[in-house]
This record gives C-alpha cells, sequence and structure tokens, in this order.
C-alpha cells in the first residue's frame, strides 16, 4: 500500500504538477511585495488551484480575481513584478556555481503607462540599478529613455541603422 501511495504520488504528472505548483507559489511570493510597492498598495498575486495567476485587488474589498482581467498598466506592473521575482529566484539558484543572472532586460509595455505608472517604474529600474543588476530597456518611449544614465540609441539611416552611445 505504502508503495503503491509513493508510486502515484510520485508519478510523472502528479509529482510533475506538485513541483510546478511550489515553482510558481515561490515566483508569486516574490512577486506579490514588489507589486503592491509598484502599484501603491492596490495589487498583490496569488494562484488557483490550476496554477492560474489570480490579482488580489485590495482597492476593492480584497477581490480576487484572474489575473487577465488588468488594464495594460497594470498588467504590464505585474508581469514585472513577476520578471523580476523570477530574475531574483534564478540569482538564488545559482549562488554558488557559475552561472549567474547579471542582467535583465525589459522590452514592451513601457508604451501602455500613464505618466505616473512610468514613474514608478521608472524609479524601480534605477532602484535595481543602485543595487548592482544591469537593467536593459528596449523603449520607444522618449521619457522613459531619457532617465536611462547610460543608453545606446538606434536610429534608420536610408537602409542602414546607426548606434549611438550616449552617457
Amino acid at each position: 500500500a505504502v508503495a503503491r501511495t509513493l508510486g502515484r504520488l510520485l508519478g510523472a504528472k502528479k509529482f510533475e504538477g506538485w513541483l510546478m505548483h511550489r515553482a510558481l507559489h515561490a515566483l508569486v511570493a516574490g512577486a506579490t511585495p514588489r507589486l503592491r510597492e509598484l502599484s501603491g498598495g492596490a495589487y498583490s498575486l496569488d494562484l488557483s488551484r490550476r496554477n492560474e495567476f489570480l490579482v488580489i485587488d485590495h482597492r476593492n474589498a480584497d477581490e480576487r480575481r484572474p489575473a487577465r482581467t488588468l488594464s495594460g498598466g497594470e498588467t504590464f506592473l505585474a508581469a514585472l513584478a513577476l520578471a523580476l521575482s523570477l530574475a531574483e529566484h534564478v540569482a538564488e539558484m545559482s549562488a554558488g556555481s557559475a552561472a549567474q543572472l547579471d542582467a535583465l532586460f525589459l522590452d514592451e509595455g513601457f508604451g501602455s503607462l500613464d505618466n505616473e505608472t512610468l514613474d514608478v517604474v521608472a524609479a524601480a529600474i534605477e532602484e535595481l540599478g543602485a543595487r548592482g543588476r544591469m537593467v536593459g530597456i528596449v523603449t520607444h518611449v522618449r521619457d522613459l529613455a531619457e532617465r536611462i544614465p547610460t543608453r545606446y540609441e538606434v536610429r534608420k539611416v536610408g537602409s542602414a541603422s546607426t548606434i549611438e552611445r550616449i552617457t
């Protein structure tokens, strides 16, 4: 009976599902404080029993709803919080080994942010830089690009491109 129970629990589907839930739970646990900070205390993250991302809306009586119901800018903040959490977890897993995650690149979504949210995101990215993390940003949003201390501007010239480093 014990062997049968262990076989059932450690079978590929059960064990894989359990492992996935634990990994996602750790990711959400790391992302939630960052999302609360980025959203001005409005949102936290959670997981459904089916491993779907949920948002807890603290400004609406802690309503739990699918994360896909967030607006474009709010979705960007949640995705940024999850990406930062993932980067931290990968760095922790590689501690003491040759592999390290020293850089994070963000490409897209900045255009969906209003000015206030853009300021919050820019401050979070600047904070990461101050803590020694390199954050690369690909953006067409001039206000954000001008806040970056060292940047590379790519311009199309005819059928070619030029790259200029600006510090």
